[in-house]
């Protein structure tokens, strides 16, 4: 099963295609949010270098969010369009889960948090490989002292990991830069996973999952309440 995977949440754009679980190509470049220029070229080039056809493909797999309200957009779109009228599987992927593959097998807690602004992350936190917290958005100082409450050691990943540095000590350990950002190679594992399990759609019905409305609406309904 040949699966072609995308991430778009963050700034960094990232196609993978793999074998079944298997990576056989990624094209990851981290730079700020221009996916909707990036992403269709990036597929056209990891398709090229295996010889492959957008046919070849038999599962399309996207981070539905949480993320950049755009990143998120862009990215689901595109499995969309690359799959539609081609009667193949689609798979959603939380970016929280797909950023904590990144360190499998990893000892301890895993806890990726990308920067939500406010002081705000959208997080998740998995233990050993086992979630204990669910994908949501919340402050990073109420988020810190929950999971120093497991004896523990924490490793963060993300864009949110910068809201951390200089506190790498202790329980914060240190992840290196090339594990932390969004892999197309781990949502692809995922959505490998997922598919196995049965648990896909079609491109029609693939959604975003963004925790919060977006910031434009968020300002205006506060507006009304202050005129009000």
């Amino acid at each position: 099963m040949k699966i072609l995977a995308i991430d778009s949440t963050a700034n960094t754009s990232t196609v993978a295609v793999l074998e079944n679980d298997k990576l056989l190509s990624v094209y990851t470049a981290n730079i700020k949010n221009t996916h909707s220029e990036t992403l269709l070229p990036m597929v056209k080039s990891v398709l090229e270098t295996l010889k492959l056809s957008i046919d070849d493909i038999d599962a399309f797999a996207a981070s539905q969010g949480p993320g950049s309200f755009t990143g998120v957009r862009i990215g689901i779109a595109t499995i969309k369009g690359l799959a539609f009228g081609k009667d193949k599987r689609c798979v959603g992927v939380s970016t929280i889960e797909a950023l904590a593959q990144n360190l499998e097998g990893f000892c301890g807690i895993v806890c990726p948090i990308m920067n939500a602004r406010r002081g705000q992350v959208y997080t998740g936190a998995f233990l050993n490989g086992k979630r204990i917290l669910d994908d949501q958005c919340m402050l990073l100082c109420d988020l810190i002292p929950m999971l120093e409450a497991y004896d523990e050691p924490i490793y963060f990943v993300g864009d949110g990991y910068s809201l951390i540095e200089g506190m790498e000590n202790g329980k914060f350990k240190h992840v290196p830069e090339a594990l932390r950002y969004q892999s197309a190679y781990s949502v692809g594992k995922i959505a490998y996973e997922k598919l196995q399990k049965g648990e896909y759609t079609t491109d029609n019905d693939l959604r975003v999952e963004y925790l919060r409305k977006p910031q434009a609406e968020r300002e205006r309904e506060e507006r009304l309440k202050n005129n009000e």
